[in-house]
Order: C-alpha cells, then sequence, then structure tokens
C-alpha cells in the first residue's frame, strides 16, 4: 500500500466533503433537528407504556342544579388509579368504539368505572400486565373480554411493517438513481437525445411501481402462507391503496431529487422525510391519545394515510368509500408532488 496515493485520496475526498456547504451544513443540521424534534415531540414527565380506555359517565341526564351537584360529587370521587404515572388514558363516550379499539391493540385495557368493569384482549401481551396493575388496587371489577374479531399484534403491525419498506423502496429507489444519472452526466446525455423530460420521468415512476408492487406482492404472499394474516377486507381495495400510496411516494422522492447531484445531501433530504413517517405514521404504535397537534402532523404524511387506508381494509374490512378520505388525500399528494417534481426537473446540475 502507497501511503501518499493513499493520503491523497483521503485528503481529496474531505476537501470535497468539506467544500460542498449544503451537504456539510446538513449533516450538522439534521441531528440537531432530531433532537430537538423528539424532545419536543415526546416531552413530559416519561412517556406512557400503557393506553388504558375509560367510560365516561353517561348517565347523568338530570336538569339544572342536581346535575351540577352530581357532577361535582363524580369529580371528588375520582379513582386514585387515573393518577398512575407512566400510563395514558383516554375518555371514550361509545362502548362499542373502546370495545374495538381494544380488540385492534389501539388500547391496552376499557375500565367503566361507574358498572365496576372491565375488559382485556387476551392476545395482547400489554393487556395482560396492565391488567395486573390495575387489579392491585381494584379487585372487586369484573372481568369481560373484549367483544368483537380480535387480531394478533402481527396482523395489526403488518401494514405498517410493509408500508415501511415500500417508503424506503420508494423514496431512496427514485431519489438515489436520478440524482447519480445526474451526477454521472448520463441525464446530459439523454438530453441530447429524442428523449422528452416527461417520458423519462414517467419511465421511472412506472419502473420503481411495477418493482414495488411486485416485490410487496410476493412478501406478502409468501408470509400469508406462514403466518395466515388475518383479513376482512377486500384484496383488491388493499391492492388499490397499497399502489396509491407507492405511487405517492415515489412522487416525493422525484421531488427530492429533480435538481440535486449531490447523493449525501438528497440522502439527509430523504432521511428528513422517512424518519418523521416512520415514528408518526402509526408504524410501530397507535396514534391514540397523542396530542393534537402531532396527529395534524401526522396528517400531511403520506405513509399515515397509506398505513390507515390498508389496516382498515384488513383488521375492518373497510371498503373503497369508508376510505374514501385516505384515497382523497394519496390523490392530492401525489397530484402536488408530480407537477412539482416535473416543473423543477433538470437535465443538467444542480443551479
Amino acid at each position: 500500500m502507497n501511503f501518499k496515493r493513499f493520503y491523497a485520496v483521503f485528503k481529496a475526498r474531505n476537501l470535497e466533503f468539506i467544500r460542498e456547504k449544503s451537504t456539510l451544513g446538513w449533516n450538522i443540521i439534521f441531528p440537531a433537528f432530531l433532537l430537538v424534534a423528539f424532545a419536543v415531540i415526546f416531552s413530559g414527565d416519561g412517556q406512557a407504556v400503557y393506553k388504558i380506555g375509560v367510560l365516561q359517565d353517561n348517565i347523568v341526564k338530570q336538569a339544572g342544579e342536581q346535575a351540577l351537584e352530581q357532577v361535582a360529587r363524580q369529580a371528588k370521587k375520582k379513582p386514585v388509579f387515573l393518577q398512575t404515572k407512566h400510563i395514558n388514558f383516554i375518555e371514550y363516550r361509545n362502548k362499542s368504539l373502546a370495545q374495538l379499539k381494544l380488540s385492534q391493540h389501539n388500547i391496552d385495557l376499557l375500565i367503566d368505572f361507574n358498572e365496576q368493569k372491565y375488559w382485556v384482549n387476551e392476545t395482547s401481551p400489554k393487556s395482560y400486565l396492565v391488567e395486573k396493575i390495575f387489579l392491585a388496587e381494584h379487585l372487586s371489577f369484573s372481568r369481560l373480554l373484549a367483544t368483537g374479531n380480535k387480531i394478533r399484534y402481527v396482523d395489526w403491525a403488518l401494514p405498517g411493517i410493509l408500508g415501511m419498506n415500500m417508503m424506503f423502496s420508494c423514496l431512496f429507489g427514485v431519489g438515489y438513481v436520478i440524482v447519480r444519472y445526474r451526477k454521472n452526466s448520463v441525464l446530459k446525455r439523454l438530453k441530447a437525445t429524442p428523449l422528452s423530460a416527461f417520458e423519462f420521468v414517467s419511465a421511472q415512476l412506472m419502473s420503481r411501481l411495477f418493482l414495488v408492487m411486485s416485490m410487496i406482492v410476493i412478501v406478502y404472499t409468501g408470509c400469508n402462507y406462514i403466518f395466515d394474516f388475518y383479513m376482512l377486507g377486500s384484496y383488491f381495495d388493499l391492492f388499490l391503496i397499497a399502489t396509491l400510496g407507492a405511487f405517492t411516494l415515489i412522487t416525493m422522492g422525484l421531488l427530492v431529487a429533480c435538481r440535486s447531484k449531490s447523493e449525501e445531501l438528497t440522502g439527509g433530504l430523504l432521511n428528513v422525510l422517512s424518519w418523521p413517517m416512520i415514528v408518526l405514521s402509526g408504524v410501530w404504535f397507535s396514534l391514540e391519545g397523542a396530542p393534537h397537534s402531532v396527529k395534524v402532523f401526522a396528517e400531511f404524511l403520506p405513509l399515515t394515510h397509506l398505513v390507515a387506508g390498508a389496516r382498515k381494509v384488513i383488521t375492518e374490512g373497510a371498503s373503497l368509500v369508508d376510505i374514501s378520505y385516505h384515497i382523497t388525500a394519496l390523490l392530492v399528494m401525489s397530484t402536488v408532488f408530480l407537477s412539482l417534481g416535473s416543473y423543477l426537473f433538470s437535465w443538467n446540475a444542480e443551479r
């Protein structure tokens, strides 16, 4: 090994990285941004380990002063258990809805303090553990099982896992390829041919969509043979929402890479898009009980609508009409991303 040649290449690469101000700045700003974002989102006196649904009292139908007095008495009799740390208590007025949330692992326990009853999901490890905590203070409550079709955690997490895999394949598969083409002057050579920008972009989008959906179908089919996934809805509806979600993510990757020629900068931009979606799109855990501002922000993430729509088809048997909100959101996002990406697309280097 020639140390001089090694040092020359080592020095050249370091200077190349340092002189590219955008990449250098991004590598400094992005980690700091993540730390600040997580500190704000997950601030507070520790995070809730469990989520417990509490049925609100709806039996107060009296009028006038008697109703106010009864509400005041109930406020004073607030159970001590509701002050337990590291448990997020979520109020529900609809018992059927709360039981559905419990059966689908969105909450870990459901309690009715007025009738002294509680419901558990026997397929949920968290439900088992939080029941033990609850019984340490309330042994007299009647134990009931969650009504409806119970699902395994793997069935609940399936849309999120596949959606996350699609997200990485769509974003990085399109973004890195186009940036590499531009950096290696492949796009510059293609510009000299009769190929138009629309034809090139359309071919890239359709190619990535075909590959992503083919891989997802193979993975789902193979894993379904092993795990026998829970499925209430239509496979056609599931395929449609998955295809639309993949197309939206691909157009997002196109928008990021439409002008850049730096692979490092593009990787940083794709990371800043993918990480919030991993955390806030319901991939690994439900946003039930999360702050309202977090839920609003999650609505602007394509993966949120992909996962939520697919999960409703799988676990609730929802039709395309039932998930029309998620379909509309994905259509709007893909239109915006594709329009901006096509308009800003450049064959040459970043300007």
